[in-house]
């Protein structure tokens, strides 16, 4: 009973603040779905190009609707970047499937491009997750010579565990196509937050290991 009355929401501050929900009716059939529009709001998958996306490949999420700010006060720079004639740029990628269905895959800004390959920082975060021995993990792209990037997995152990990174990597290879699989294996004592947020800064791990320029590692 209580699992059939759990809903899935999406939203954002500026969106004041749901865009889409799953019914609890498709929590299994759709398991990992934001689901749909919430009345009055549209949601367009956007290419990169700025034409719309089919069912089933990935874009940025572009909200328009009545609940939805007209921009940001006393910022008009931002402005100018997050919102535009088709609406709210909310910065999140994901697809539709073909219900019409949202799924996400990560950030824009948290994208790693390697090669020809787009590849979500959340999406190796799960799977790193999934061992009993990580507490912690962040991903974050660091330059490559020959792929421009490549993922490095930032790791924080649990309480003695006996985890390493031959381990995280075979885990890796396991649920992963190849190009997803972080080069680097770096375990930490703490990843730095955002005060006040509570969420990991990026920012930080990308300037504490993408310092020294491009790396030569193996492909």
């Amino acid at each position: 009973m209580l699992f059939r009355s759990f809903y899935v929401m999406y939203g954002a501050t500026e969106a004041a603040a749901r865009l889409t929900f799953l019914d609890p009716s498709s929590l299994r059939a759709k398991a990992g779905s934001i689901g749909r529009p919430v009345p009055n709001v549209e949601i367009v998958i956007i290419r990169d190009d700025g034409t719309p996306a089919p069912p089933g490949e990935t874009g940025e999420l572009v909200a328009r609707g009545a609940n939805i700010a007209r921009g940001y006060w006393n910022n008009p720079e931002e402005t100018r970047e997050k919102f535009g004639p088709r609406g709210y740029h909310t910065g999140d990628l994901g697809y539709a499937d073909a219900d019409g269905n949202l799924f996400l895959i990560g950030r824009r800004h948290d994208m790693i491009k390697v090669g020809a390959h787009r590849v979500g920082g959340k999406e190796i975060e799960e799977v790193l997750h999934q061992h009993p021995g990580v507490l912690e993990a962040a991903v974050i792209a660091i330059p490559h010579e020959i792929l421009g990037e490549v993922p490095l997995a930032v790791v924080v152990a649990a309480p003695a565990a006996q985890v390493d990174a031959e381990t995280l990597r075979n885990l890796c290879h396991q649920r992963l196509a190849a190009h997803k699989v972080p080069v680097r294996f770096e375990f930490v004592a703490e990843l730095p937050k955002i005060p006040g947020v509570g969420k990991i800064d990026k920012v930080a791990l990308r300037a504490a290991f993408t310092g020294d320029g491009a790396v030569r590692l193996p492909v």
